[in-house]
């Protein structure tokens, strides 16, 4: 009969030891959680591209595998529906993010189990959703949308982007990881849209 370690049974030796090589991963996690709630999320939607944004913009896109897309500037709502509408998310950036989030979560199991990471990640998301919501109906408000859709798309990609990026963080990559950068241009008050032919959306 299997031991149920809730009520207080010790854990074996084993698990004592999976739980030591998982420690470090759930703290990168923890750490990486506790600066979400402060992102300024979409607080520059449509204003000009400065040139911190254009950087980690061309480098998302270099990093994704197409070096000869640039980015450019969405500068109003209606456009960023249309961009986000009419989006290719079967195309070969939306493959190769694919690609990505299959190979991290490979690499993940190296560092944690699927049931850690599942906590890790749901405290990052407790920690951010509420924040990325408020913050996308707030500027659809601000902007004078009526269409809500919009907005809960705005903050559904900033979830996306979080998942990615607490994957990236929770196996160590390097800080131009694709999803850590693309986490990076929502933390300058954007909304990333996506790669449209050789053109990467930037709202």
């Amino acid at each position: 009969m299997s031991m149920d370690h809730s009520g207080g049974d010790p854990l074996s030796d084993a698990e004592l030891e999976d739980l030591a090589l998982e420690m470090p991963a759930l703290a990168l996690l923890r750490d990486f959680a506790r600066v979400l709630a402060d992102i300024p999320w979409f607080t520059e939607l449509g204003t000009p591209l400065n040139a911190e944004t254009k950087t980690l913009g061309q480098a998302y896109v270099d990093q994704l595998g197409f070096p000869d897309a640039r980015p450019a500037r969405i500068s109003n709502w209606d456009d960023a529906t249309i961009a986000a509408e009419s989006g290719d998310w079967n195309g070969g950036a939306w493959e190769a993010e694919e690609g990505l989030r299959a190979s991290l979560s490979t690499d993940l199991l190296d560092v944690l189990s699927e049931e850690a990471f599942e906590i890790g990640f749901t405290y990052a998301a407790s920690e951010a959703e509420e924040a990325v919501r408020n913050a996308a109906e707030t500027a659809a408000n601000i902007w004078g949308v009526e269409d809500m859709e919009v907005a809960l798309a705005a903050a559904g990609a900033a979830m996306q982007a979080v998942h990615g990026a607490a994957l990236a963080t929770a196996v160590g990559a390097d800080e131009d990881h694709p999803f850590l950068l693309r986490l990076r241009l929502f933390e300058q008050g954007r909304w990333p849209i996506g790669v449209a032919g050789l053109t990467f959306n930037i709202f």
